[in-house]
């Protein structure tokens, strides 16, 4: 085989075997005015995906392979950003939440909690109420509902309110909050338990719409977000966003 051709054969496998991905130790941890030099602009994009936020700064997401190898999503976890970033993006929740005009915030397991106790305050509530996957001994089973997720698909999980908190969100007009929506499962399964005690669900905010695959799941429901994320697909040279795939924000 001429030399030519081997190196085109190697280059060829090479760039099949990159994933365009990398340890996420840096990631949310700051805000920037302008996208950092190491990342696109514009597609493809490798390593991050550049999310502007509505106070115009930049956030910088790590871009994750999912399991099938030829797609991607950008991602958030709230848990290891930085206060700064976790500040900021709960300040903007709290301006969509405000527009819903509600009484209390509950907010959604695990990740979700970063978010809104620092939603309620900025909305002048003295509390809020969380919602949990762990069934402490006093809990009632009835009010709980089953839930599924892509990132924790293990059965038998089920999402639990704490029945001495009942008096606080029954009959009450409420808003979720959550950090991401991604299938939806996690807020159908919220709005079955709040609906089951008497809630008054106004909507649902979160600081990321990861894709809008859960639109139609979780309609009418009405989902306010931060910023929004498309699904991206592999290609030769990084990560393509599938443009059919960007939600509407807010």
């Amino acid at each position: 085989m001429p030399a030519g051709e081997s190196s085109a054969a190697d280059a060829s496998v090479m760039s099949a075997r990159e994933t365009y991905t990398e340890a996420t130790t840096g990631y949310w941890q700051e805000l920037t005015p302008d996208i950092p030099v190491r990342f696109s602009p514009t597609p493809p994009y490798r390593f991050g995906y550049p999310a502007t936020l509505p106070c115009g700064r930049i956030l910088v997401l790590p871009l994750r392979q999912l399991p099938d190898g030829d797609r991607a999503v950008a991602s958030l976890i709230a848990n290891q950003a930085s206060h700064l970033v976790v500040a900021a993006l709960a300040d903007h929740m709290a301006t969509q939440a405000r527009a819903f005009d509600a009484e209390i915030i509950v907010g959604l397991p695990t990740l979700g909690l970063a978010f809104a106790s620092l939603v309620a305050e900025r909305l002048g509530q003295p509390r809020y109420v969380p919602l949990g996957y762990s069934r402490k001994f006093w809990y009632d089973d009835a009010l709980s509902e089953p839930v599924w997720s892509i990132t924790s698909p293990e059965a038998g999980k089920k999402l639990r309110l704490d029945p001495n908190l009942l008096p606080l969100i029954e009959g009450r007009r409420v808003v979720i909050v959550d950090d991401a929506i991604s299938t939806g499962a996690t807020a159908i399964a919220a709005v079955r338990l709040l609906r089951t005690i008497g809630a008054d669900i106004a909507g649902m905010v979160v600081a990321m719409k990861q894709t809008n695959r859960w639109q139609a799941a979780t309609a009418p429901l009405p989902v306010r977000a931060v910023y929004g994320c498309p699904l991206f697909q592999r290609g030769e040279d990084g990560w393509i966003p599938l443009t059919e795939t960007q939600p509407d924000i807010p």
